[in-house]
């Protein structure tokens, strides 16, 4: 099930309050700020700060 444009719009980073990125591989809310990814589970997103998967930083 898709996540509505609605839930996406008012989603914020639960640590930084920043503004986040859905992802689609892995599938996810990204926190640019913080370096993390927030995991969506059977449709849910996962917005705990203890769940929050750290990310790498592309390389330029």
């Amino acid at each position: 099930m898709p996540i509505s444009q609605d839930l996406i719009d008012i989603l914020c980073c639960p640590k930084c309050k920043g503004d986040l990125v859905l992802s689609s591989s892995p599938e996810g809310f990204t926190c640019p700020q913080c370096g993390v990814l927030y995991p969506i589970r059977d449709g849910i997103p996962i917005m705990l700060i203890s769940e929050a998967i750290p990310i790498k930083p592309e390389k330029p």
